[in-house]
């Protein structure tokens, strides 16, 4: 299914109606099963549904990549994904924690479970992750959805759209495992709220600098402290506001130059 549909409407403008033909973002309800049992329903995109499922299960620690995948397969009807991990004596958590992702997010995980801080020798500027943010929106395909990208200098190395902020941080992980790309040490950026479900994917992916054109909660302010993550809100072209890890955000480009000399 695409990413988005093509709808007709009505739209008031200017003192007239007129009839107009637009696009809306693709939201269904698809169904994860693990080893020939229900783990988990997702409202999401379904689009890219194989990333999503790869990057969900790889995000709550159920698997660490590829090699622990036997069989995947998304049924003709786009409303579920099959997947048989090589652990035949696979069991699923049976403690689901409800996040405030949009679409009504789930986890599995205890938020500080098994994660160590970050030790990372990344930086960046202000008018890098501007550019990068506005890189990031400027080229987003469809009106009213989330994108995610892992950036690394001033270049997008992936990027993927949901209608769930969560669901598209899980999309991208799904892709880079795809694709083999690392996510370690490279720049993670959502359009999305920064909530704490965001904060244990972004650690999880050992992501030092994490930016979005949004808000961060009080949750995610204390993880990102707590996992030296430096989180990054709020950004504009001229703008941004730094929340933790300020080390690794320099002033300009000469600085970042001599930093990394």
């Amino acid at each position: 299914m695409p990413v988005s549909q093509e709808i007709s409407f009505r739209r008031f403008e200017n003192g007239q109606w007129q009839s107009v033909i637009g696009y809306v973002v693709s939201e269904s309800l698809v169904r994860l099963h693990v080893n020939g049992r229900e783990l988990v329903s997702l409202m999401c995109t379904p689009h890219e549904l194989e990333a999503l499922a790869l990057g969900f299960l790889r995000s709550e620690g159920m698997i660490r990549g590829l090699n622990d995948i036997r069989m995947m397969k998304v049924c003709p009807s786009g409303t579920c994904v099959e997947i048989w991990l090589a652990d035949a004596n696979f069991e699923p958590p049976t403690r689901r924690i409800n996040t405030s992702g949009c679409g009504g997010g789930v986890t599995f995980t205890e938020l500080t479970a098994g994660i160590e801080p970050l030790t990372s020798d990344l930086q960046v500027t202000p008018h890098q992750l501007s550019r990068l943010l506005m890189a990031l929106q400027f080229g987003q395909r469809t009106r009213g959805i989330h994108t995610a990208a892992l950036a690394e200098g001033e270049t997008l190395l992936m990027v993927v759209e949901d209608v769930g902020r969560h669901n598209a941080i899980d999309k991208l992980w799904g892709r880079c495992l795809q694709e083999g790309l690392a996510t370690k040490d490279r720049i993670l950026l959502s359009t999305g709220r920064l909530s704490s479900e965001m904060l244990n994917k972004a650690a999880r992916m050992r992501a030092p600098v994490v930016v979005s054109r949004t808000s961060p909660t009080t949750l995610s302010l204390a993880l990102a402290a707590a996992w030296n993550i430096t989180l990054v809100g709020y950004v504009r072209r001229d703008s941004l506001n730094v929340y933790t890890g300020g080390e690794r955000v320099v002033e300009d480009e000469e600085a970042l130059t001599h930093a990394n000399s």
